[in-house]
């Protein structure tokens, strides 16, 4: 189910095939220069063709059918599975609207709310966050390093709980935000791949984004990584690394289908069509009898 990958590639194969046919076939279409044995080539050629033509327009129906099954099945695989549950997603290193629109697609279908969204802002404002954090050691934030992590943590723990201090220093952490920080259920981490940041702050911000994390995980709820499918270099190996599961192909279906099982906390793993995937959905998903309309 949903695994259409080798239909895809197929297609693919069929479309080559389809180019390379065509150069062999202007390179031998003038009968006055080829030899009989080119003639009856080009024959063959030309019937090879008018099947990969066929077989190219029965894959892309197929395909279509497949695309409208999807469609159909999503809905019913994931209703309820987040109701009333509420969600964060926050982007590291820059935001995308196409995939804040899939994850809140997923996150609505399956019965729950997306409570805030936001931005980390990288490199972080030191000076900025040491004053709202004044009053506790943090204020000392713009001149000693090392309390970086551990402020970001902390963070991480007040963002989830919906404690004082995400409050407190909401302007000044994340660059951008919408909605409201007062606990949530589960949380998307979404770090781009695309990172141009220079070298005097690369430290400061592996230290946000390090500490932000483990603190959301110290909190016990569902921390998942999500990313397209054309997102390059992959962030999936980052989010191994930081023991949460993740989601590839968020923008798709069945990655869709796989956030909302992660976000539940029934799955955990890497999930969708990347080589670092375990499988295109949790076994849970698998597992599941649906009916679907028509």
């Amino acid at each position: 189910m949903f695994d259409f990958r080798y239909h895809a590639l197929s297609l693919v194969a069929v479309l080559v095939a389809l180019g390379i046919g065509l150069l062999l076939g202007v390179a031998v279409g003038d009968k006055e220069l080829v030899s009989s044995a080119q003639t009856d080539l080009a024959k063959g050629l030309r019937h090879d063709l008018d099947n990969a033509r066929t077989e190219a327009d029965d894959l892309r129906k197929e395909l279509g059918r497949r695309r409208d099954f999807e469609q159909q099945a999503f809905a019913p695989l994931v209703d309820g599975q987040l109701a009333g549950q509420r969600v964060g997603l926050i982007f590291l290193g820059g935001s995308s609207r196409d995939l804040y629109d899939a994850v809140r697609d997923a996150v609505v279908s399956a019965g729950g709310e997306l409570r805030f969204t936001a931005g980390v802002r990288e490199p972080p404002d030191l000076g900025g966050l040491a004053a709202r954090a004044s009053g506790t050691r943090y204020g000392a934030l713009a001149d000693d390093g090392t309390l970086l992590r551990p402020f970001a943590e902390r963070a991480g723990r007040s963002i989830a709980l919906g404690g004082d201090l995400a409050g407190k220093v909401r302007s000044r952490f994340f660059d951008s935000f919408s909605g409201e920080l007062d606990g949530v259920n589960a949380v998307v981490i979404a770090r781009a791949a695309d990172r141009t940041t220079d070298d005097a702050h690369a430290g400061e911000i592996r230290d946000v984004e390090e500490g932000l994390v483990a603190g959301l995980v110290a909190t016990n709820i569902p921390v998942v990584g999500a990313e397209q499918i054309e997102t390059t270099p992959s962030q999936v190996p980052w989010y191994h690394d930081r023991g949460i599961a993740s989601v590839d192909d968020v923008d798709d279906i069945a990655g869709r289908v796989a956030l909302v099982y992660a976000l539940a906390g029934r799955a955990e793993g890497a999930y969708g069509v990347k080589s670092s995937a375990e499988g295109i959905l949790p076994r849970v998903v698998e597992g599941q009898t649906t009916t679907t309309p028509g």
